[in-house]
C-alpha cells in the first residue's frame, strides 16, 4: 500500500479525535496539528504519472495498487475546499490506482465531490469512521445513501459496543481497532466480537486492524500491548473470532 498526504493538519470533531496520533506526532516536533498546510506531495499521483515509472518513495503505482490517502488530515476538511478540485483531477487521472480515503466528515461528502462523480468512481473507496454508537447513528445513514462505488466502515478507535443496524450491508468491509498512545482508552475484545457477529450475519467482511495500547482480553483483564505488537495480536484475535 502506498501513502499520500495532499495536505496536513486537522481539527477535532468527535470523541475518536481526543488522542489523535497526528496531534501526538506533531507535538513531538513542536508543530500545531490543527494548522492546515498543503504538502510537497499535493499532486503527487499526477506528477508520478507524467514522469513515468521511476525509483522513489512513491512509484507510478504501489505494488498492491492501493494508495491510502490523506491519513494526516481529513480529505473533506473545510480548509481544503479551495484545493480539492486539483486533487480530484489527479485521482481521476490515476484510474490505474485504487484510492482508499478515510474520513470523519461524511456529512460534507455531497458538497465536496466533482461534477462527474456520478454514482462513484470505481477506483475510489470512501471509508467512514464510526468510533461509538452516536457517531454510527449519525454517519452510517449518510454513508449508506451516498453515491460511492466502494464503502468501508472504520470502527477505530473503538470506544464502546456498536450496533450498526440494517444499513450495515452498504459497506464492503468493517475495520475495527483500538487506540494507540500513552493515553489510550481501553478497547474490549467483546466489542470486536459484537461487530464480527453483526458482519457475519450481514455478509460483510470484518477485520481487526490493531488492538490498541490497552486491551481487555477474553479473560476480562486489561493488558498493555506495546505498539510493536498491536497489529500482530489483532491478527491472531481476528483469526480466532473467525473460527468461533
Amino acid at each position: 500500500m502506498g501513502h499520500w498526504n495532499p495536505w496536513h493538519g486537522c481539527h477535532r470533531i468527535s470523541p475518536g479525535c481526543l488522542n489523535c496520533y497526528v496531534y501526538r506526532i506533531d507535538a513531538n516536533y513542536g508543530r500545531d496539528a490543527s494548522r492546515f498546510t498543503l504538502t510537497r506531495d499535493y499532486l503527487l499521483p499526477a506528477e508520478r504519472y507524467r514522469a513515468g515509472p521511476k525509483k522513489g518513495r512513491w512509484k507510478l503505482a504501489p505494488e498492491d495498487g492501493v494508495v491510502y490517502a490523506c491519513f494526516s488530515s481529513d480529505f473533506f476538511l473545510e480548509e481544503a475546499d479551495p484545493h480539492r478540485g486539483k486533487v480530484w483531477d489527479a485521482i481521476r487521472l490515476r484510474s490505474d490506482v485504487s484510492f482508499f480515503i478515510p474520513t470523519k466528515r461524511i456529512h460534507r461528502f455531497h458538497r465536496c465531490i466533482p461534477e462527474d462523480w456520478g454514482e462513484g468512481w470505481p477506483h475510489v473507496t470512501i471509508a467512514c469512521t464510526m468510533e461509538n454508537q452516536a457517531m454510527a447513528n449519525l454517519r452510517l445513514p449518510i454513508l449508506a445513501r451516498s453515491p460511492i462505488a466502494h464503502k468501508v466502515i472504520i470502527a477505530e478507535p473503538l470506544l464502546e459496543p456498536i450496533v450498526f443496524g440494517p444499513e450495515l450491508p452498504c459497506a464492503e468491509l468493517v475495520i475495527a481497532g483500538g487506540e494507540s498512545g500513552d493515553r489510550a482508552r481501553v478497547c474490549d475484545l467483546e466489542w470486536f466480537r459484537g461487530i464480527h457477529d453483526q458482519c457475519r450475519q450481514a455478509g460483510v467482511r470484518f477485520s481487526i486492524k490493531q488492538t490498541g495500547a490497552r486491551f481487555r482480553d477474553e479473560t476480562g483483564v486489561v493488558v498493555a500491548i506495546p505498539r510493536s505488537r498491536q497489529h500482530e495480536v489483532a491478527k491472531a484475535y481476528d483469526a480466532w473470532l473467525g473460527q468461533s
